[in-house]
């Protein structure tokens, strides 16, 4: 297969990693110097040369990125440990969990407060100054100079959040919601869950919702509650350089993953007020891993947030025992008794779901700070002539409309276009939803949808941090009511055709259309409206809406993916990749460490450039190269850096014993950043010592046959045996032959799944005469995909 080279950001544009040595990956590429006698040799094709660049093409996959380690390493200091931990300790263990899912919850809530509030205060002095701006020249003359002003505060406030987006922290870009999917999925987002990330993401999604674009604050809400419970789980600080001392057993993949899916609930239910669509978002969207115990403590820290938010929200407006902000958007209740539906409505809702697929959003690479200010310009202007050229004016009764622009409507009315522009995007949504009827003129939403709808289209892929959940949710909720006026109309002003109702729905079509969210966004959208009895009706518009989307083109989020070229696993294999084998998809030939190896030789395998191997095949050492070499365990790149970095060697291959007993304390203190191969210093006497390996080897890979089919799942052998216990790699087998090393993984599973699995582990006995000849690792799965034509398969590109 033919290799390819491309350059990938998540922002859009090139960006080299200045503080950060470049991703350990899974040995995809293959190493030319092998030795013949520990690895079976294997014939290959000759890799192409890897060309400088090429643009962006979702037909690609990418090498830059790597696989988490979701699977513990069972090796002998893991057990040691494990035999450690008696009663009390493991309660201490389940109880510090419980607290970090509470702190999770108060600082997420937090968080959402400190961006609602900021963002009420400057778009309110924004829009005041606009606002007086424009009354006084609509007297005068001379509007022009208030659409310059706005134009200019727009696109000022819009340059600052993309700037430090663009050149602080370019993952800090969009939403964050694919980052944080494909983080729970086991790839590693270089960044993702940084400090730094965290307080660009916050900053700049306060300067895109202040600089009026096309964005909400809700989406990266998420991402932020990611970013908070993988720092909170650590108990230390790497940006900063602190560590408390605390939370050191959870310094691994698996614990902090668990976290990491709890924090993005909680975002959720900080962003809508929804606890339970919080904890359903995780698992329907986010989370590819899954277990009981989780449920619980995802669902405290959901209710955690909401509460804080809720708590403090309503204090700051004035109503400290109210309660009445649950989250950062309240879409207001709708009263069942006067908004009911009737069973003849239920056809007009599948139909609004299929409308709310045919409107999706494109994806525009490499976005400078440039751009976002014209866009933000653009916006500005669009707005003010739309709300210029319309003559729709709506008397004004009492408070009902926050900032009023009369232009030239009479004494007493303001310009019902403006309600829509000049605000927030979240107060035009609930003006939308409860207006009450003839407070929108047909044409003025008409106009409002497509407009907004192409500035969104254009703002969506800045280089600025922003959500598409508000904007979706007010384009559906504008054209749902339009929809809901013209069935007025056409049934002579019949009681049950409401508009705000339609609206509601049409919001529902709407977001369900992009992001593909069933479950999760109709409890979202129930719990924000505090009504139950809408949701027959969300729901059937949501599987419209899923359904018809699918059969086009994938979500939002998933094509947000595929066009960063990242190795995503699905919940399961293409289901026409039942021929193919083990072999066929492997890499060969595979670099093995013996048992007791020298150091040089492990430091030479670690500095080779032309690999990126991630994982490494244990084999027994025989002095007779005649002899077979047979399988041992297997060994990740992780743990030679720490051994090599606290020198434990021995100074001749006949002692057994090493200089310094090293304790998983040890690997849990470089977790996450493992110091690079370069900024390890040996010398040249050092390396000629040996590293004994057994201790720190995983000694019981997992296995399967030989014949095992490649990507589907056979019963008891398959992807879905090795997804329930979410590891790494997994040895393929034959008598006498290792075929390959598989990763996969893990869907949803429940704990009677993964005792079966691990008594199906336990039972593996290898064989002293196994031998390596192949590695498959996430990259050589995920290169398969279903497409128009059948099973297609992706090239892997370089970076």
């Amino acid at each position: 297969m033919a290799n390819v080279a491309k350059k990938v950001s998540w922002s859009g544009r090139d960006r080299d990693e200045e503080d950060e040595p470049p991703a350990a990956g899974e040995a995809t590429p293959v190493l030319a110097d092998l030795t013949p006698d520990l690895c079976l040799p294997q014939e290959t094709e000759a890799t192409n040369q890897f060309p400088s660049e090429i643009p962006h093409n979702e037909k690609l996959l990418s090498l830059k990125y790597e696989s988490l380690d979701y699977d513990n390493c069972e090796n002998q200091l893991f057990l040691e440990e494990e035999r450690r931990i008696n009663h009390t300790a493991f309660r201490t263990v389940e109880i510090k969990r419980w607290v970090i899912c509470a702190m999770i919850g108060i600082l997420t809530g937090l968080v959402a407060c400190f961006i609602d509030i900021v963002v009420e205060k400057l778009a309110g002095l924004k829009f005041r100054v606009v606002k007086d701006n424009i009354d006084k020249f609509t007297e005068k003359g001379g509007l022009s100079f208030s659409l310059l002003l706005w134009a200019i505060l727009n696109s000022s406030v819009v340059m600052i959040g993309s700037v430090i987006v663009a050149f602080i922290e370019p993952v800090a870009a969009g939403s964050g919601i694919p980052q944080i999917k494909c983080y729970l999925n086991g790839v590693k987002i270089p960044h993702v869950v940084r400090l730094k990330t965290l307080m660009i993401k916050v900053c700049g999604v306060i300067l895109s919702v202040v600089g009026g674009l096309a964005v909400g604050k809700e989406g990266p809400m998420i991402h932020s509650g990611a970013v908070i419970a993988a720092g909170i789980s650590q108990g230390r600080s790497t940006s900063l350089k602190r560590d408390f001392k605390i939370f050191e057993y959870f310094r691994r993949d698996t614990e902090k993953r668990d976290f990491v899916s709890a924090g993005a609930a909680a975002g959720v239910s900080a962003a809508f007020g929804a606890p339970v669509g919080g904890v359903l978002f995780s698992l329907e969207e986010g989370a590819s891993f899954w277990n009981q115990f989780l449920t619980w403590r995802i669902f405290f820290a959901s209710m955690i947030s909401t509460f804080t938010l809720n708590s403090i929200l309503s204090f700051y407006h004035g109503n400290p025992w109210d309660l009445s902000s649950p989250g950062l958007i309240n879409f207001g209740r709708f009263d069942s008794e006067k908004l009911g539906y009737t069973f003849q409505e239920i056809p007009i809702f599948i139909v609004m779901g299929v409308v709310g697929k045919l409107s999706l959003y494109i994806h525009r690479p490499c976005l400078q700070v440039i751009e976002a200010m014209l866009v933000a310009a653009v916006t500005a202007a669009v707005g003010f002539v739309m709300i210029y050229c319309s003559s729709d004016c709506q008397p004004l009764q009492g408070d009902s409309v926050a900032y009023p622009l009369q232009l030239f409507c009479a004494d007493g009315e303001y310009n019902s276009m403006a309600t829509a522009f000049f605000n927030t995007p979240e107060k035009s949504v609930v003006s939308l939803f409860h207006n009450p009827p003839g407070s929108y003129n047909p044409m003025t939403l008409g106009m409002f949808t497509l407009m907004y709808f192409f500035l969104a289209c254009w703002t969506y892929g800045l280089t600025v941090s922003a959500g598409v959940f508000i904007p979706s949710l007010l384009i559906g909720a504008a054209w749902g009511r339009l929809f809901g006026i013209s069935l007025a109309y056409l049934t002579s002003g019949a009681i049950w055709a409401d508009p705000g109702k339609y609206a509601l729905m049409g919001a529902a079509a709407q977001l369900g259309g992009i992001v593909r969210m069933t479950l999760s966004l109709t409890v979202i959208m129930m719990e924000a409206t505090g009504n139950v009895t809408y949701g027959f009706p969300i729901m059937l518009a949501l599987m419209t809406a899923k359904i018809v989307g699918d059969y086009f083109v994938e979500g939002l989020y998933d094509m947000h993916i595929q066009l960063q070229s990242v190795p995503f696993l699905h919940w399961e294999a293409p289901v026409t990749s039942h021929s193919l084998t083990a072999r066929e998809v492997m890499s060969a030939p595979v670099t093995c460490l013996r048992r007791t190896e020298k150091v040089g030789t492990v430091v030479d395998i670690l500095s080779d450039t032309s690999s990126n191997h991630n994982g490494f095949p244990v084999v027994e050492s025989s002095p007779d190269p005649t002899q077979v070499a047979g399988l041992r365990g297997l060994i990740l790149r992780s743990q030679l850096i720490v051994l090599l970095k606290h020198k434990v060697f021995v100074e001749r291959a006949n002692l057994t014993l090493v200089q310094r007993r090293l304790k998983l304390k040890d690997f849990r203190d470089a977790y996450p950043r493992f110091p690079p191969i370069q900024s390890i210093h040996v010398s040249q006497d050092e390396r000629e010592c040996m590293m004994d390996l057994t201790e720190f080897m995983n000694p019981s890979p997992y296995t399967v046959p030989q014949v095992w089919l490649g990507l589907q799942a056979v019963p008891g052998t398959g992807p879905a045996w090795l997804a329930a216990l979410g590891q790494r790699n997994t040895l393929v087998s034959s008598p006498g032959f290792i075929w390959g090393s598989w990763l996969w993984q893990s869907p949803i599973t429940t704990d009677t799944h993964a005792e079966v699995s691990c008594a199906g582990r336990s039972s593996v006995s290898l064989p002293p005469s196994l031998q390596v000849v192949g590695l498959v690792t996430r990259k050589d799965l995920a290169r398969y995909r279903l497409g128009k034509e059948g099973l297609e398969e992706l090239s892997l590109a370089q970076t």
